[in-house]
């Protein structure tokens, strides 16, 4: 499979995202955001970091990058797009994502390891998930409290657009397990057709249990499955 992962000013999750495409053979390619060409990609991710010191507003200023019209034409072919972190404020900025990610309802900034429940396995990036099942990820933001209108969070909730929340150890979800303030412990969504997925939490960085845990690495088995 070929890859692209998209390079900004200010990315530093660039370089972890590229490491757990190689282990796993992907034909990776970094594409620096002045670029007016994509290249052809079974898989587009936009990482995390603080692209352009996150100034303005997260991502605002990366959405406007030249490349980000050819990754908008490609979602809208349905090609396969990841946004972490950074690159999931990304996605909303550009509209490929809808509702908005705000500051942590701690006004600080959060970087640790927590916990999230797949909610959902019937989609290209978390069917080698068991429904239900427990991961230890890291999250590390400043804005990932996500918000959005009640008629999107019904649509997200009865649509099977919400893959990932956060929980504890025991996969208790509650406003205690909720580590940012997100609206009902969201972690991540789809757009309508399940091709783009937009989330806080860094997989790249639980995909080799020498540094970490190996949590993240069946959700690239799994775009691979």
């Amino acid at each position: 499979m070929k890859s692209s992962v998209i390079v900004f000013p200010g990315s530093n999750c660039d370089r972890d995202i590229a490491v757990a495409l190689e282990k796993l053979q992907f034909k990776n390619s970094m594409i620096w955001h002045k670029e007016n060409v994509l290249p052809k990609s079974d898989l587009i991710v936009v990482p995390g970091g603080f692209s352009y010191g996150d100034y303005l507003r997260s991502g605002a200023i990366a959405a406007k990058s030249n490349i980000l019209n050819e990754v908008i034409k490609a979602g809208e072919r349905g090609s396969l797009i990841l946004g972490i972190c950074n690159g999931f404020q990304i996605l909303i900025e550009c509209g490929l994502l809808k509702g908005a990610l705000l500051r942590n309802s701690g006004l600080k900034f959060i970087s640790k390891n927590i916990f999230i429940k797949i909610q959902s396995n019937k989609n290209k990036f978390f069917n080698k998930y068991k429904k239900n099942e427990i991961l230890e990820l890291n999250i590390a933001h400043n804005e990932g409290n996500f918000f959005t209108d009640k008629k999107h969070l019904d649509e997200l909730e009865d649509n099977d657009l919400i893959p990932i929340k956060y929980c504890d150890k025991e996969g208790n979800i509650n406003p205690k397990t909720n580590p940012n303030g997100s609206l009902n412990n969201i972690a991540g969504i789809f757009n309508k057709n399940k091709n783009i997925l937009g989330m806080m939490p860094h997989p790249e960085r639980m995909a080799d249990k020498t540094c970490s845990n190996e949590d993240g690495l069946p959700l690239f088995l799994s775009l691979m499955n």
